[in-house]
């Protein structure tokens, strides 16, 4: 009878050594990526935090606890991997409240915390973004916007301001400026769109790029009519938008006003003392093809200035727009007083208190300075 060889001590190692290989690329395969690694470090917290509320002190290690862990997991984790993470926090809370330490408000006070971070999750990966990626994007985009609706420095002789107000106090709105100076002609858009605050923010912004882009590549009298073909080409079942555009050469104080459906510019005449309505008008954009408009030649003396804003200023339900303009140079005769600069702000927080208004709005404000 022959019997059977006896495995090698080397042959022994040579089989331990290619399952230790094989061990290693199993780990190495499911913990290829941060995320989860992340989600098994957060496992590991959760089982923690159970085993230490029954064995060490529910006082120290309460089942409550692990709400931290979840709440990082909705920031930082996948869906997919978050719901792991819920499997081990489920477990945890069975072996606590087997063992008499997890009551029914913690328990229902992480599984609410739970349907919070499972939905930041999904919200997040629609995005394709991780923790707070997508807030910090938004914020860009705002302090972008912002950059823009600042007019730059028009050179000795002339001054400016502009406000934005998006409705409800949330950061984004639906007006927005744009404006290009090359220091000798500055051109300014004040535009305005369809609806108000978040709903309409998203809009502005993408607008707000495509208009900056046209405003100063495109001959000044094209302006309007090139942002409406755009609007019909690329967003027309969006709504509609209303823009003044200004032309203002600054060497001699020459204007050109066009409009496409929005409230009158107002023009200070420093001799006179008084304000008056332009008359510029036109279509608004993105509703009908031809958009021709009959623009307005003027002149900005020193002392004289120019106030352009939108119908967040002066309309509000139930009482005509014109009443609105009125009252708004009305309060701009008390601006003359207070200093165009110092009284901007005071003026659209008036107009704001005055008519109620819920509605984003924004004020434009160029002005030629008195020789000295």
């Amino acid at each position: 009878m022959v019997s059977s060889p006896r495995l090698r001590p080397r042959s022994l190692l040579g089989w331990a050594g290619r399952g230790a290989e094989w061990v290693r690329g199993m780990v190495r395969g499911q913990f290829i990526t941060g995320n989860r690694r992340l989600a098994f470090l957060l496992a590991l917290v959760t089982a923690a935090i159970a085993v230490l509320a029954v064995h060490v002190s529910v006082w120290w290690f309460s089942p409550g606890v692990m709400i931290l862990p979840i709440l990082a997991g909705g920031l930082l984790l996948w869906p997919r991997a978050l719901r792991i993470l819920y499997g081990m926090v489920a477990a945890g809370l069975i072996y606590d409240t087997v063992k008499g330490r997890a009551g029914p408000g913690i328990i229902a006070t992480i599984v609410v915390t739970a349907i919070f971070a499972d939905v930041l999750a999904r919200t997040r990966e629609k995005l394709g973004m991780q923790a707070l990626r997508g807030d910090q994007m938004l914020i860009e985009l705002r302090n972008r916007i912002r950059a823009q609706g600042k007019l730059p420095d028009l050179g000795d002789g002339w001054d400016s301001v502009s406000i934005l107000k998006p409705a409800g106090g949330v950061s984004f709105g639906g007006d927005f400026v744009v404006s290009a100076c090359d220091g000798k002609t500055l051109e300014v858009a004040l535009v305005d769109v369809s609806g108000k605050g978040l709903d309409a923010g998203t809009r502005a912004l993408l607008l707000s790029g495509a208009f900056g882009g046209l405003l100063g590549s495109v001959p000044r009298e094209e302006f309007l009519a090139t942002c409406n073909s755009y609007l019909r080409r690329v967003a027309a079942s969006e709504g509609f938008v209303t823009a003044v555009h200004l032309a203002l050469d600054l060497a001699t104080g020459e204007y050109v006003i066009a409009s496409g459906g929005h409230p009158p510019a107002a023009h200070f005449d420093a001799g006179s003392g008084s304000w008056r309505i332009t008359k510029a008008h036109g279509i608004v954009l993105g509703v009908v093809a031809d958009t021709r408009s009959v623009p307005e030649y003027g002149l900005l003396r020193p002392g004289d200035a120019l106030m352009l804003y939108t119908d967040g200023l002066v309309e509000a339900p139930g009482r005509d727009i014109d009443s609105g303009i009125s009252a708004l140079l009305g309060e701009a005769d008390r601006m003359v007083i207070s200093g165009f600069k110092a009284g901007a702000g005071t003026l659209v927080q008036s107009m704001q208190d005055d008519i109620g208004s819920s509605d984003d709005c924004a004020l434009v404000l160029i002005w030629r300075s008195l020789p000295r």
